[in-house]
């Protein structure tokens, strides 16, 4: 894997902006180095407030070195460049995921899915249910068909006002004497029948005073739930369950043309572990970075106390065993949570419930407040979970606050979901340099059902008001928050830009969004959300080579089929990766000087022998993880494998067309 080049490099270089950006140093690139011009196609660059189109983009050791016209970009490469011909298609930013959670879709992928809606996995459609009868039939044959006796059995996706009732003694009747636990659509409650309860060896006194577990119904929800998670743990991360949930995950995200991936409030349950997990599925190098924001609210128990909590967090971005080359923890930043998730509709909402009932708050107050002044003045960008408008209103006034006790500048204080908000709620934002990462999915999802239960017509139709952020130039993110949505970054550009439901309703059309400017909250505004608008997000000199390759250019269609538009694929690094040959049209899939993934095979094994032969271990192999190929006067062979101290390790080896073997870059461990 190519190692990103220092940040000073990136502030010698000035952006394109669609003009011919000028390189480092007039001279050819030398032959020597890797080196790929990319050309006849649209390069939409995502620099700047208008869109920006150059005609070539040339890549160096996996940086862009160049944008602008292709005379220029043929000029500084000479003859020795790669040629990546885009044949029509477009060259955008690599799309960028700024709130995911690996842990949930580990979980999630792993387990069994009944959810409202469909649900499109590598393996095939999840196919929805609605109705509380049908609901109940399709658990049941759930269980019966998958469940293994004596070990907790989870369905992932129910909603009440989809599936009906749910309670510990309906899954009993369900269920008998398998366990059983039912997690909600919004990952934020979970309900248990007896069996499970025994299984896990939960007692009602373990939940005294905790006033979200309603022991009688086996319903934990919000601090319940949070509660009720380290119990789980065990389970939840059984590792070899949880590794093949990170693989889906993975697919996933290649489909969906993301190179970038962030979760803020890292770890979910168990720091060790889940890092663990992880770590080992990066190793295979997939073609995305993972950055990591530790949840304060979490680390806060596991720690026992807010300094505790952040004198953790202090160590995090900096220490080598918990950061590898594609897992970053980002420095002084960090997640709090306000009031509770929008599809249990358990957010505060100012006006309150059509039906009565009242949100939750996800951390008491006093303890928030505690939290939010302390990561303030010590220096932190925050990130605060936030849905209703009274909860977004609380971390507001908080904010304005502390503005006014401890001014700062730049602070990038950012509120994340945002389901329902008003116009005034926006001027404050605006005025307090806040800014904004929001799931649009919510209008899709449950827009149509909310008009009927708790929220009424008016407040569901003006979910996710997206142009009163982009009216006040508020930095404007889109997220999914996986698995609240799919990682299906156009999917979201699409719901703000259209505003239409998943009953075909029209939401307040007034609310919708231009184009670019919903491509660039999944570019250039979603790096920005990161902190990492220097590296990634734009096509710029200096930045990293992460690109999504669209058969055809967003700008140009329906915005209707928005959500539409095939991936071809990805170039992670500099490193071109295909979807199932999807590029055999769009480029030149095999194409000379380009690595391209390939299956293990006798040569990979071949190689990676060799490469045992030449290192100093007595360890063995367990396995190859991975390998690409690189068509150059014979073969390089970029392996990733596994010894049986349970060691990773990557190199390079050549081997030549009369068929000898020599090191090209020696063994790495990883």
């Amino acid at each position: 894997m190519r190692l990103v080049i220092a940040g000073t490099l990136i502030s010698f270089f000035m952006a394109g902006c669609g003009q011919d950006a000028p390189a480092p140093a007039p001279d050819p690139i030398e032959s020597a180095t890797t080196v790929t011009l990319y050309h006849n196609g649209t390069v939409l660059t995502m620099a700047g407030d208008e869109p920006s189109i150059a005609e070539a983009l040339v890549e160096e050791n996996g940086r862009i070195v160049f944008v602008g016209s292709l005379s220029k970009a043929r000029e500084r490469t000479g003859a020795s460049a790669v040629d990546f011909d885009l044949n029509g298609a477009t060259l955008m930013p690599g799309l960028i995921e700024p709130h995911l959670h690996p842990s949930l879709a580990a979980v999630m992928l792993q387990n069994e899915i009944i959810a409202p809606y469909d649900w499109n996995l590598p393996s095939g459609v999840k196919k929805g249910v609605s109705g509380e009868y049908a609901y109940r039939e399709r658990i049941g044959q759930s269980i019966k068909e998958n469940a293994k006796s004596g070990e907790l059995y989870f369905i992932w996706g129910f909603h009440q006002l989809w599936h009906g009732s749910l309670s510990r003694d309906l899954l009993n009747q369900i269920a008998g004497d398998q366990p059983v636990g039912i997690i909600h659509r919004s990952f934020h409650e979970i309900y248990l029948n007896d069996a499970a309860i025994t299984l896990l060896g939960v007692q009602q006194e373990d939940f005294a005073g905790n006033p979200q577990v309603d022991w009688d119904r086996g319903h934990f929800y919000e601090g319940g739930w949070l509660a009720l998670v380290p119990t789980m743990a065990p389970v939840l991360l059984e590792p070899e369950k949880y590794r093949r949930g990170l693989a889906v995950m993975t697919e996933i995200l290649k489909q969906n043309g993301i190179t970038t991936i962030a979760e803020p409030g890292f770890p979910s349950s168990d720091f060790d572990a889940e890092l663990a997990l992880l770590k080992a599925e990066m190793a295979s190098n997939p073609p995305y970075d993972v950055y990591l924001i530790p949840s304060g609210t979490q680390l806060y128990g596991m720690k026992g106390g807010n300094d505790e909590a952040m004198a953790f967090i202090e160590t995090l971005a900096t220490a080598d065993e918990y950061n590898t080359q594609n897992i970053r923890f980002l420095p002084k930043q960090v997640k709090l949570f306000a009031d509770g998730a929008i599809y249990s509709q358990l957010m505060q909402m100012k006006d309150g419930y059509t039906d009565g009932h009242e949100g939750e708050w996800m951390t008491p107050l006093p303890l928030f407040r505690e939290q939010v002044e302390m990561y303030w003045n010590n220096d932190y960008k925050i990130h605060v979970h936030a849905n209703g408008d009274l909860g977004q209103q609380m971390v507001i006034d908080n904010l304005s606050q502390l503005q006014a006790d401890r001014p700062r500048t730049d602070h990038r204080f950012t509120l994340h979901h945002m389901g329902y908000f008003t116009d005034e709620m926006t001027d404050q934002m605006a005025e307090l340099g806040m800014e904004a990462s929001v799931n649009p999915y919510y209008l899709w999802a449950l827009a149509d059902k909310y008009a009927e239960h708790g929220l009424g017509a008016d407040r569901a139709e003006n979910l996710v008001a997206l142009k009163l952020l982009v009216d006040r130039d508020i930095p404007l993110s889109f997220h999914s928050d996986f698995s609240m949505a799919p990682a299906e970054p156009l999917t979201l550009a699409w719901t703000a830009v259209n505003r239409t439901t998943s009953q075909g309703t029209r939401m307040s059309q007034e609310e919708r969004i231009p184009v670019y400017e919903a491509l660039k909250a999944i570019t250039i505004d979603a790096a920005r959300a990161l902190n990492l608008e220097a590296e990634i997000g734009s096509l710029e000199p200096g930045k990293v080579a992460n690109f999504t390759i669209l058969r055809a250019n967003p700008l140009e269609v329906d915005a209707m089929q928005l959500r539409d538009l095939e991936i071809s694929g990805v170039v992670y690094r500099g490193t071109f990766h295909g979807r199932s040959g999807a590029m055999d049209k769009a480029g030149d899939r095999n194409r000379v000087g380009g690595y391209q993934e390939i299956e293990v095979d006798q040569r990979v094994e071949e190689a990676v022998a060799f490469l045992l032969g030449q290192m100093n271990t007595s360890a063995n192999l367990e396995r190859i993880i991975g390998a690409r190929a690189q068509v150059v006067n014979g073969m390089n062979y970029d392996v990733t494998f596994m010894l049986d101290n349970s060691e990773t390790w990557n190199a390079v080896v050549h081997r030549s067309l009369a068929g000898e073997f020599s090191v090209v870059k020696e063994a790495e461990r990883n």
